[in-house]
């Protein structure tokens, strides 16, 4: 594990404030060229993290990615204080690139409150022990990924994910469930900053949502001609947790048409409270010639 890749990742996710409602944010370069989605929504909240009370905690999330980002250019956050409210606040954040918005989320924050309370159960999974990290799992593979992704397949990462099953050959996978488990957390510990553990999970729900909408249709994001592209994102925050220590993403997807597919997730911890649910459309088109 190398430490100075969630370092960096932290640090990225601080942003730097250029106004009173500004933020100027920089991007990891993960192989593809664009900015990862997750990288803009977890940005996107510590933009509007940094203008609330810090008694106030996220509870709800909703974004749409609007264009593709350059990594190679900063990202402008510009946040609209929309409500102050008794109970409640509300935050517009709009991400900027060259002149052009790319990105938009509204998040909404709670004082803590007592209230009712029921959660779905966590699934039986195998201790994340058990199981090979996607580094490991990406080895035998790693020569045929494009030549950009090819060292950062199996290079540290900030976030440790297990899936509970792997595609045997992702470049010809064969049709399954549209379900899949994986256990995340993130590659070292964190500081006792809740709102840091909230935006950093933010970041890593956008890992293998979508792509589970393509289960039952025998391809994946590397077959030749596939499009895919995450087109908005919805996420509730239930209850706290850490992101440093191990979490159960539990996703299905429920339909797909019209080039588009749906995703959930439910994030347990590894002793079964539900603490965040998500909700994703994506793009999965087939490109043709």
């Amino acid at each position: 594990m190398s430490k100075d890749v969630l370092e960096e990742l932290v640090e990225l996710l601080a942003l730097e404030r250029i106004e009173e409602n500004l933020f100027r944010g920089q991007s990891q370069d993960l192989g593809w060229g664009a900015v990862f989605g997750g990288q803009v929504l977890g940005q996107a909240l510590s933009a509007a993290v940094q203008t609330v009370p810090s008694e106030r905690h996220v509870h709800s999330l909703h974004a749409y990615f609007l264009r593709s980002g350059d990594v190679s250019k900063p990202i402008v956050y510009d946040v609209d204080r929309i409500r102050d409210g008794g109970s409640f606040t509300t935050r517009r954040v709009v991400a900027i690139q060259g002149g052009k918005a790319i990105f938009n989320l509204a998040a909404s924050f709670q004082i803590d409150e007592p209230g009712f309370e029921h959660q779905d159960t966590m699934p039986e999974a195998p201790p994340p022990e058990a199981l090979q990290t996607e580094q490991e799992l990406a080895r035998p593979f790693a020569d045929k990924l494009p030549k950009g992704m090819r060292e950062r397949a199996t290079a540290a990462r900030p976030f440790e994910l297990r899936p509970i099953s792997a595609d045997a050959d992702p470049f010809h996978p064969a049709p399954s469930s549209p379900s899949r488990m994986l256990w995340l957390k993130t590659a070292g510990r964190l500081p006792d900053d809740p709102a840091l553990h909230r935006y950093l999970l933010a970041y890593a729900s956008d890992h293998s949502l979508i792509t589970t909408a393509l289960l039952p249709h025998g391809v994946s994001w590397l077959t030749p001609g596939m499009q895919v592209a995450s087109l908005d994102h919805v996420m509730w925050f239930h209850q706290p947790f850490r992101v440093d220590e191990w979490l159960l993403y539990v996703l299905d997807s429920p339909a797909a048409h019209g080039a588009r597919g749906l995703a959930r997730g439910r994030i347990f911890t590894r002793d079964g409270r539900l603490v965040a649910s998500v909700t994703q459309e994506g793009l999965i088109r087939m490109r043709k010639g």
